[in-house]
Protein backbone atom coordinates (compact mmCIF):
# COMPACT_ATOMS: atom_id res chain seq x y z
CA UNK A 1 0.00 0.00 0.00
CA UNK A 2 0.81 3.58 -0.66
CA UNK A 3 0.11 6.77 1.18
CA UNK A 4 0.93 10.69 1.16
CA UNK A 5 0.70 12.64 4.52
CA UNK A 6 0.26 15.68 4.11
CA UNK A 7 3.13 17.23 6.80
CA UNK A 8 3.85 20.84 5.44
CA UNK A 9 1.63 22.92 8.04
CA UNK A 10 2.74 26.07 10.23
CA UNK A 11 0.50 24.70 13.37
CA UNK A 12 -0.52 28.75 13.60
CA UNK A 13 -3.13 27.66 16.09
CA UNK A 14 -0.28 25.38 18.19
CA UNK A 15 2.40 28.98 18.24
CA UNK A 16 1.86 29.52 21.55
CA UNK A 17 2.84 25.94 23.54
CA UNK A 18 5.19 24.66 19.59
CA UNK A 19 6.96 27.47 18.10
CA UNK A 20 9.82 27.00 14.99
CA UNK A 21 8.69 23.52 14.28
CA UNK A 22 6.29 21.91 11.57
CA UNK A 23 2.87 21.13 13.01
CA UNK A 24 3.80 17.04 12.20
CA UNK A 25 7.19 17.65 14.25
CA UNK A 26 5.10 18.79 17.42
CA UNK A 27 6.21 16.75 20.38
CA UNK A 28 3.39 14.75 21.99
CA UNK A 29 4.26 11.96 24.84
CA UNK A 30 8.09 12.66 24.24
CA UNK A 31 8.05 11.80 20.25
CA UNK A 32 7.19 13.90 17.21
CA UNK A 33 3.77 13.35 16.20
CA UNK A 34 4.53 12.18 13.13
CA UNK A 35 6.46 9.01 14.16
CA UNK A 36 3.43 7.29 15.64
CA UNK A 37 1.59 8.11 12.13
CA UNK A 38 5.00 6.35 10.48
CA UNK A 39 4.82 3.89 12.83
CA UNK A 40 1.08 2.56 12.92
CA UNK A 41 1.52 3.23 8.39
CA UNK A 42 4.36 0.63 8.65
CA UNK A 43 2.79 -1.35 10.77
CA UNK A 44 -0.30 -1.45 8.56
CA UNK A 45 1.52 -2.67 5.77
CA UNK A 46 2.21 0.35 4.03
CA UNK A 47 5.37 0.20 2.12
CA UNK A 48 5.90 3.76 0.32
CA UNK A 49 5.34 6.55 2.12
CA UNK A 50 5.08 10.09 0.77
CA UNK A 51 5.37 12.85 2.77
CA UNK A 52 4.20 16.87 1.06
CA UNK A 53 6.45 19.17 2.88
CA UNK A 54 6.59 23.34 2.73
CA UNK A 55 6.89 25.09 6.25
CA UNK A 56 10.57 24.22 7.67
CA UNK A 57 11.24 21.14 5.91
CA UNK A 58 14.51 20.82 6.54
CA UNK A 59 13.77 20.03 10.15
CA UNK A 60 11.23 16.53 8.98
CA UNK A 61 13.92 15.86 5.96
CA UNK A 62 16.81 15.67 9.30
CA UNK A 63 14.66 13.33 11.68
CA UNK A 64 13.18 10.63 8.71
CA UNK A 65 17.14 10.79 7.75
CA UNK A 66 18.20 9.62 10.95
CA UNK A 67 15.27 7.18 11.48
CA UNK A 68 15.32 3.31 11.21
CA UNK A 69 11.44 1.97 9.73
CA UNK A 70 10.48 -0.65 7.31
CA UNK A 71 8.76 1.42 4.80
CA UNK A 72 10.48 3.90 2.03
CA UNK A 73 10.01 7.26 2.41
CA UNK A 74 9.84 10.22 -0.31
CA UNK A 75 9.32 13.66 0.12
CA UNK A 76 7.98 16.60 -2.34
CA UNK A 77 8.81 19.94 -0.97
CA UNK A 78 6.13 22.66 -1.93
CA UNK A 79 7.96 26.14 -2.64
CA UNK A 80 4.82 27.92 -2.39
CA UNK A 81 1.91 27.06 -0.73
CA UNK A 82 -0.84 25.44 -3.47
CA UNK A 83 -3.26 24.37 -1.15
CA UNK A 84 -5.24 21.25 0.04
CA UNK A 85 -5.98 20.36 -2.98
CA UNK A 86 -2.44 21.52 -4.94
CA UNK A 87 0.17 19.60 -2.01
CA UNK A 88 -1.67 16.13 -2.40
CA UNK A 89 -1.84 16.42 -6.90
CA UNK A 90 1.89 17.41 -5.99
CA UNK A 91 2.34 14.66 -4.02
CA UNK A 92 1.02 12.37 -6.25
CA UNK A 93 3.48 12.58 -8.81
CA UNK A 94 5.43 10.44 -6.88
CA UNK A 95 2.67 7.88 -6.25
CA UNK A 96 3.13 4.22 -8.02
CA UNK A 97 0.03 2.37 -7.16
CA UNK A 98 -3.44 2.83 -8.82
CA UNK A 99 -5.34 4.10 -5.26
CA UNK A 100 -3.02 6.00 -3.02
CA UNK A 101 -3.98 6.70 0.48
CA UNK A 102 -3.76 10.66 1.85
CA UNK A 103 -3.72 11.67 5.53
CA UNK A 104 -3.35 15.05 7.26
CA UNK A 105 -0.23 14.84 9.25
CA UNK A 106 -1.65 16.73 12.61
CA UNK A 107 -4.35 13.77 12.73
CA UNK A 108 -5.22 10.70 13.78
CA UNK A 109 -7.64 8.37 13.19
CA UNK A 110 -7.30 4.87 13.72
CA UNK A 111 -8.54 2.50 10.52
CA UNK A 112 -8.86 -0.67 9.20
CA UNK A 113 -6.82 0.28 5.96
CA UNK A 114 -6.36 -3.13 3.95
CA UNK A 115 -10.41 -3.15 4.76
CA UNK A 116 -11.15 0.63 3.24
CA UNK A 117 -9.28 -0.13 0.17
CA UNK A 118 -11.12 -3.01 -0.57
CA UNK A 119 -14.15 -1.20 0.19
CA UNK A 120 -12.91 1.39 -2.22
CA UNK A 121 -12.27 -0.42 -5.00
CA UNK A 122 -15.57 -2.60 -5.01
CA UNK A 123 -17.46 0.77 -5.04
CA UNK A 124 -15.59 1.93 -8.17
CA UNK A 125 -15.56 5.00 -6.19
CA UNK A 126 -13.18 8.34 -7.34
CA UNK A 127 -12.33 8.79 -3.64
CA UNK A 128 -13.32 7.31 -0.41
CA UNK A 129 -13.08 9.33 2.83
CA UNK A 130 -12.96 7.90 6.68
CA UNK A 131 -15.84 8.94 8.30
CA UNK A 132 -15.48 9.22 12.51
CA UNK A 133 -18.64 9.24 14.43
CA UNK A 134 -19.13 12.30 16.65
CA UNK A 135 -21.37 13.74 18.87
CA UNK A 136 -22.08 17.52 20.35
CA UNK A 137 -19.56 18.72 18.32
CA UNK A 138 -19.22 22.46 15.85
CA UNK A 139 -15.27 22.38 15.12
CA UNK A 140 -15.98 20.28 12.21
CA UNK A 141 -18.51 20.38 9.26
CA UNK A 142 -21.12 17.14 9.21
CA UNK A 143 -20.79 14.42 6.45
CA UNK A 144 -24.10 12.80 5.14
CA UNK A 145 -23.89 9.24 3.91
CA UNK A 146 -26.43 8.28 1.28
CA UNK A 147 -28.00 4.94 -0.06
CA UNK A 148 -25.16 2.49 -0.75
CA UNK A 149 -22.33 4.07 0.99
CA UNK A 150 -21.95 7.09 -1.08
CA UNK A 151 -21.24 10.55 0.40
CA UNK A 152 -24.55 12.27 -0.25
CA UNK A 153 -23.80 15.55 1.66
CA UNK A 154 -21.08 17.98 2.89
CA UNK A 155 -22.76 20.42 5.77
CA UNK A 156 -21.15 23.90 7.16
CA UNK A 157 -20.03 23.86 10.67
CA UNK A 158 -22.80 23.72 13.29
CA UNK A 159 -23.61 22.80 16.52
CA UNK A 160 -24.75 18.80 15.83
CA UNK A 161 -25.68 16.29 18.58
CA UNK A 162 -24.80 13.62 16.50
CA UNK A 163 -23.22 12.97 13.26
CA UNK A 164 -19.98 11.68 11.12
CA UNK A 165 -17.47 14.13 10.63
CA UNK A 166 -14.63 13.66 7.78
CA UNK A 167 -11.75 11.74 9.69
CA UNK A 168 -8.68 13.37 7.48
CA UNK A 169 -8.01 9.84 5.96
CA UNK A 170 -8.43 9.07 2.68
CA UNK A 171 -8.09 6.89 -0.28
CA UNK A 172 -7.97 8.37 -3.74
CA UNK A 173 -7.42 7.23 -7.25
CA UNK A 174 -3.97 8.62 -8.66
CA UNK A 175 -4.99 10.11 -11.38
CA UNK A 176 -8.05 11.82 -10.32
CA UNK A 177 -6.84 15.25 -9.66
CA UNK A 178 -4.96 15.77 -13.02
CA UNK A 179 -7.69 17.79 -14.46
CA UNK A 180 -7.33 20.46 -11.70
CA UNK A 181 -4.64 23.45 -12.03
CA UNK A 182 -1.80 23.68 -9.83
CA UNK A 183 -3.38 25.60 -6.71
CA UNK A 184 -6.94 24.61 -5.36
CA UNK A 185 -8.85 23.02 -2.34
CA UNK A 186 -9.10 19.90 -2.30
CA UNK A 187 -12.37 20.02 -0.59
CA UNK A 188 -14.09 22.83 -2.33
CA UNK A 189 -12.71 21.91 -5.35
CA UNK A 190 -12.82 18.36 -5.85
CA UNK A 191 -15.21 16.68 -3.36
CA UNK A 192 -17.82 18.96 -3.61
CA UNK A 193 -17.98 18.92 -6.64
CA UNK A 194 -17.33 14.83 -7.09
CA UNK A 195 -20.34 14.34 -4.46
CA UNK A 196 -23.05 15.80 -6.60
CA UNK A 197 -21.62 13.42 -9.52
CA UNK A 198 -21.79 10.29 -6.61
CA UNK A 199 -18.59 9.06 -7.17
CA UNK A 200 -17.83 9.55 -3.67
CA UNK A 201 -17.88 6.44 -0.63
CA UNK A 202 -17.47 6.48 3.19
CA UNK A 203 -16.06 4.23 5.31
CA UNK A 204 -17.21 4.44 8.75
CA UNK A 205 -14.83 3.61 11.10
CA UNK A 206 -15.16 4.39 15.18
CA UNK A 207 -11.47 3.86 15.63
CA UNK A 208 -9.82 6.51 18.28
CA UNK A 209 -9.08 10.42 16.52
CA UNK A 210 -7.73 13.49 18.06
CA UNK A 211 -6.69 16.11 16.00
CA UNK A 212 -3.59 17.93 17.57
CA UNK A 213 -4.48 21.45 15.57
CA UNK A 214 -5.52 23.31 18.50
CA UNK A 215 -3.77 23.58 22.19
CA UNK A 216 -6.67 22.31 23.77
CA UNK A 217 -6.16 18.63 21.83
CA UNK A 218 -2.66 19.52 21.71
CA UNK A 219 -2.40 18.96 25.38
CA UNK A 220 -5.10 16.21 25.60
CA UNK A 221 -3.12 14.28 23.03
CA UNK A 222 0.22 14.31 25.41
CA UNK A 223 -1.72 12.92 28.18
CA UNK A 224 -3.34 10.05 26.33
CA UNK A 225 -0.55 9.17 23.68
CA UNK A 226 1.01 8.50 27.07
CA UNK A 227 -1.53 6.20 28.17
CA UNK A 228 -1.39 4.56 24.56
CA UNK A 229 -4.93 5.17 24.86
CA UNK A 230 -4.63 5.99 20.98
CA UNK A 231 -3.76 2.27 20.35
CA UNK A 232 -6.09 -0.32 18.98
CA UNK A 233 -5.88 -2.90 21.45
CA UNK A 234 -4.63 -3.36 25.61
CA UNK A 235 -2.51 -6.46 26.35
CA UNK A 236 -0.92 -8.86 23.77
CA UNK A 237 -0.35 -11.75 26.20
CA UNK A 238 1.88 -15.01 24.60
CA UNK A 239 2.69 -18.23 25.40
CA UNK A 240 6.25 -19.14 25.05
CA UNK A 241 7.02 -22.14 23.48
CA UNK A 242 5.54 -23.14 20.43
CA UNK A 243 4.42 -19.57 20.28
CA UNK A 244 7.56 -17.33 20.31
CA UNK A 245 10.04 -20.45 20.23
CA UNK A 246 10.17 -24.06 18.70
CA UNK A 247 9.18 -26.25 21.78
CA UNK A 248 11.45 -29.15 22.60
CA UNK A 249 9.77 -32.34 22.78
CA UNK A 250 10.44 -33.91 25.95
CA UNK A 251 12.54 -31.45 27.31
CA UNK A 252 12.91 -27.75 28.33
CA UNK A 253 14.74 -24.22 27.07
CA UNK A 254 17.44 -24.54 29.67
CA UNK A 255 20.21 -22.42 28.07
CA UNK A 256 20.05 -19.67 25.67
CA UNK A 257 21.86 -21.54 22.89
CA UNK A 258 18.83 -23.94 22.85
CA UNK A 259 15.90 -21.23 21.88
CA UNK A 260 14.92 -21.27 18.39
CA UNK A 261 12.35 -19.08 17.59
CA UNK A 262 10.14 -20.11 14.93
CA UNK A 263 10.29 -18.07 11.99
CA UNK A 264 8.62 -15.15 11.35
CA UNK A 265 7.84 -14.39 15.28
CA UNK A 266 10.36 -11.84 16.14
CA UNK A 267 9.38 -9.82 13.18
CA UNK A 268 5.15 -10.41 14.30
CA UNK A 269 6.28 -9.03 17.27
CA UNK A 270 7.99 -6.14 15.88
CA UNK A 271 4.89 -5.36 13.54
CA UNK A 272 2.32 -5.79 16.09
CA UNK A 273 3.80 -3.72 18.34
CA UNK A 274 2.10 -0.69 17.55
CA UNK A 275 -1.14 -1.95 18.12
CA UNK A 276 -1.30 -3.05 21.52
CA UNK A 277 -0.33 -0.88 24.80
CA UNK A 278 2.00 -3.66 26.03
CA UNK A 279 3.00 -7.39 25.43
CA UNK A 280 3.61 -10.13 27.66
CA UNK A 281 4.59 -13.59 28.02
CA UNK A 282 2.30 -15.81 30.50
CA UNK A 283 4.47 -19.22 30.47
CA UNK A 284 4.63 -22.76 32.76
CA UNK A 285 7.80 -23.67 33.40
CA UNK A 286 7.39 -26.88 35.23
CA UNK A 287 11.14 -27.63 34.15
CA UNK A 288 12.18 -25.41 37.61
CA UNK A 289 9.83 -27.42 39.50
CA UNK A 290 11.00 -30.97 38.38
CA UNK A 291 14.38 -29.53 39.59
CA UNK A 292 15.91 -29.86 35.58
CA UNK A 293 16.80 -26.60 35.28
CA UNK A 294 17.34 -23.32 38.01
CA UNK A 295 15.32 -20.45 38.34
CA UNK A 296 18.28 -18.11 37.14
CA UNK A 297 18.37 -20.46 34.42
CA UNK A 298 15.33 -19.80 33.41
CA UNK A 299 15.67 -15.66 34.25
CA UNK A 300 18.89 -16.22 32.03
CA UNK A 301 16.88 -17.40 28.54
CA UNK A 302 14.26 -14.84 29.06
CA UNK A 303 16.74 -12.04 29.52
CA UNK A 304 18.07 -13.70 25.94
CA UNK A 305 14.55 -13.50 24.71
CA UNK A 306 13.82 -10.47 25.00
CA UNK A 307 16.40 -9.19 24.25
CA UNK A 308 16.72 -10.97 20.82
CA UNK A 309 12.63 -9.32 20.46
CA UNK A 310 13.89 -5.88 21.30
CA UNK A 311 16.76 -5.89 18.67
CA UNK A 312 13.83 -7.17 16.01
CA UNK A 313 11.69 -4.27 16.55
CA UNK A 314 9.57 -5.68 19.43
CA UNK A 315 9.12 -5.32 22.98
CA UNK A 316 7.62 -7.35 25.75
CA UNK A 317 6.93 -5.53 29.13
CA UNK A 318 6.99 -8.02 31.11
CA UNK A 319 7.57 -12.34 31.95
CA UNK A 320 5.37 -14.18 34.09
CA UNK A 321 5.64 -17.56 34.39
CA UNK A 322 4.48 -20.57 37.01
CA UNK A 323 7.64 -23.82 37.81
CA UNK A 324 4.94 -25.44 39.54
CA UNK A 325 4.40 -28.81 38.13
CA UNK A 326 1.12 -29.55 40.27
CA UNK A 327 -1.62 -28.66 37.85
CA UNK A 328 -3.66 -27.90 40.48
CA UNK A 329 -1.50 -24.79 41.23
CA UNK A 330 -3.88 -21.43 40.77
CA UNK A 331 -0.91 -19.76 38.53
CA UNK A 332 -0.44 -22.88 36.44
CA UNK A 333 -2.07 -22.15 33.16
CA UNK A 334 -4.93 -22.92 32.44
CA UNK A 335 -5.51 -21.32 35.61
CA UNK A 336 -5.92 -18.11 35.93
CA UNK A 337 -3.49 -17.23 38.92
CA UNK A 338 -1.11 -15.62 36.66
CA UNK A 339 -3.63 -12.96 35.45
CA UNK A 340 -4.19 -11.81 38.95
CA UNK A 341 -0.34 -11.13 39.17
CA UNK A 342 -0.46 -9.24 36.32
CA UNK A 343 -3.76 -6.91 37.44
CA UNK A 344 -2.02 -6.13 40.48
CA UNK A 345 0.99 -5.10 38.56
CA UNK A 346 -0.37 -3.16 36.14
CA UNK A 347 -4.08 -2.00 37.89
CA UNK A 348 -5.26 -0.02 34.63
CA UNK A 349 -5.97 -2.91 32.20
CA UNK A 350 -8.78 -3.58 30.17
CA UNK A 351 -9.15 -6.90 29.82
CA UNK A 352 -11.80 -6.18 27.57
CA UNK A 353 -8.94 -5.22 24.78
CA UNK A 354 -7.13 -7.81 25.53
CA UNK A 355 -5.64 -11.06 23.70
CA UNK A 356 -4.07 -13.83 24.49
CA UNK A 357 -2.25 -16.05 21.71
CA UNK A 358 -1.28 -19.61 22.86
CA UNK A 359 -0.75 -23.23 21.00
CA UNK A 360 -2.76 -25.10 23.44
CA UNK A 361 -6.51 -25.77 24.28
CA UNK A 362 -5.14 -25.12 27.69
CA UNK A 363 -4.15 -21.52 26.63
CA UNK A 364 -7.48 -20.73 24.98
CA UNK A 365 -9.08 -22.42 28.61
CA UNK A 366 -7.08 -19.86 30.59
CA UNK A 367 -8.07 -16.72 27.91
CA UNK A 368 -11.32 -17.89 29.11
CA UNK A 369 -11.15 -17.86 32.51
CA UNK A 370 -9.15 -14.80 32.74
CA UNK A 371 -12.05 -13.12 30.68
CA UNK A 372 -9.70 -12.34 27.82
CA UNK A 373 -10.00 -13.37 24.04
CA UNK A 374 -8.00 -16.17 22.96
CA UNK A 375 -6.32 -16.98 19.64
CA UNK A 376 -4.60 -20.19 18.95
CA UNK A 377 -1.63 -20.45 16.77
CA UNK A 378 -0.73 -24.45 15.85
CA UNK A 379 0.77 -25.36 12.52
CA UNK A 380 1.01 -29.37 13.33
CA UNK A 381 -2.61 -30.15 14.63
CA UNK A 382 -5.29 -27.48 13.60
CA UNK A 383 -7.57 -29.20 11.75
CA UNK A 384 -8.02 -31.49 13.98
CA UNK A 385 -7.90 -28.97 17.09
CA UNK A 386 -10.36 -26.65 15.27
CA UNK A 387 -13.17 -28.71 16.50
CA UNK A 388 -12.15 -28.05 20.02
CA UNK A 389 -15.20 -25.73 21.80
CA UNK A 390 -12.48 -23.75 23.36
CA UNK A 391 -10.88 -22.29 20.11
CA UNK A 392 -12.89 -18.91 18.30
Amino acid sequence: MECVILAGGMGTRLRSVVSGLPKCMAPVAGKPFLHYLLEQLEASGFDHIILSLGYKHEAIEEWIAGRKGRARISTVVEEEPLGTGGGVRFALSKAEEEDVFVLNGDTWLDVRYRKMLDLHKASGAVATLALKPMENFDRYGEVVLGPEGRIAAFREKRPCEEGLINGGVYVIRRNALEVLPEKFSIEKDFFEKEVSRGTLAGFVTDGYFIDIGIPEDYARAQEEFAKAVYKRFDTLFLDRDGVINVQIVGDYVRRPEQMEFIPGALEALAMLRPFFRRMMVITNQRGVGKGLMTEKDLKTVHDYMCGEIERAGGHLDAVYYCTEPNDSCPRRKPNPGMMEDVKADFPDIDLSRCLMVGDKPSDMLFAERAGIWGAMVDGEFTLRRLADKLID
